[in-house]
């Protein structure tokens, strides 16, 4: 038993760089697998059926993934350009002319903080931030190719890797049922309801951006639809600071839209959205659900938005199967 754990540790020592991978290759796979099924009945193998799965898969993730982040870029470096225009020509102090507290305020701020010298200061760390970035989209590149690299015998050999765990398991057949039913009812609502809403927040929200002209609307949609994950935080966090910039610049009418749309439209698709792709599929109680989140990023990375959910709720279903277990024993 000791030997065993020891190299369960090491194992998972050895895994632990690729949680990344290994997390969006089995929700991919979780998502994708009646196109598996579909494929094979109709190729009539599965190595065949998960090659052509995991092309299409591709396809579906990596084009759009490609197309926003080569325009989040651009529109970062035109956003921080701006800011260094509008801060160096004074525009931003012509705007509030009229209200003197926010004048005073300014003032304030002009005494405590060079303006000019941070806005150039931006600009310079965006520029040499370049080469890392670069270096990072390369290793994501990386990271990408290995999860598809997974996703393809996850999608060809998921029947052996079910079949192994259930030999491998100490639980009943009805109970790794069960066990699995879970793990695939808890993927299908972190993704759909998880992150499904909050790019729904965050397109709503940088549509809105680019109707009113306002600045880097792919960027603030990006954003927002990042923060629209975290329980605690929201898109509101990026629109309401807009609506007070509209109100300073004396857009009235724009900040009036924009908070409308931002409460009762981007605020509002959570309820509306996530019971339709959620429903009950999501055993957890709010409470555990924002711990498995917020948990989970803060232990597994961005992984953590799929492998916290699933922990927890492996970790529910086998405390209920002990629970069910020592009630057959007493006759409960």
């Amino acid at each position: 038993m000791l030997m065993t754990a020891i190299g369960v540790a090491l194992c998972y020592a050895m895994t632990a760089p690729f949680l990344a991978p290994l997390a969006l290759a089995l929700a991919l796979a979780v998502l994708f697998a009646p196109l598996q099924a579909r494929l094979e009945r109709r190729l009539g193998g599965p190595g065949v059926a998960a090659l052509l799965a995991v092309a299409l898969i591709a396809i579906i993730v990596v084009v759009p993934v490609t197309f926003v982040t080569q325009n989040l870029i651009t529109q970062f470096a035109r956003g921080a350009a701006l800011i260094e225009a509008r801060i160096d020509s004074g525009q931003w102090q012509r705007s509030i002319e009229g209200q003197p507290r926010l004048m005073a305020l300014a003032a304030r701020i002009q005494q405590h903080v060079d303006l000019p010298g941070a806005s150039r200061a931006l600009t310079t760390w965006i520029g040499a931030s370049a080469g890392p970035l670069v270096r990072s989209s390369a290793l994501q590149l990386i990271g990408f190719c290995l999860t598809f690299y997974l996703l393809f015998f996850f999608l060809r050999d998921r029947r052996q890797v079910l079949l192994s765990l259930r030999r491998l398991a100490p639980l009943s057949g009805v109970e790794m049922t069960r066990l699995f039913d879970r793990v695939d009812d808890t993927i299908h609502a972190t993704v759909y309801g998880t992150l499904a809403v909050s790019a729904a927040q965050g397109l709503l929200g940088g549509l809105m951006f680019w109707w009113l002209g306002l600045p880097a609307p792919l960027l603030w949609g990006v954003v927002m639809g990042l923060l629209a994950i975290v329980p605690v935080l929201g898109a509101f966090v990026v629109w309401l600071p807009a609506v007070a910039f509209l109100i300073v610049d004396d857009q009235l009418g724009k900040a009036a839209i924009l908070a409308l749309w931002g409460m009762l439209v981007v605020g509002t698709v959570d309820n509306l959205l996530r019971p339709l792709l959620v429903g009950r599929r999501l055993h957890l109680h709010t409470v555990l659900a924002f711990i498995s989140l917020v948990g989970g990023l803060m232990l597994f990375g961005p992984s953590g938005l799929i492998l916290g959910p699933v922990v927890l709720s492996v970790t529910c279903v086998l405390l209920e199967t002990w629970v069910q277990r020592n009630a057959d024993r007493r006759g409960d």
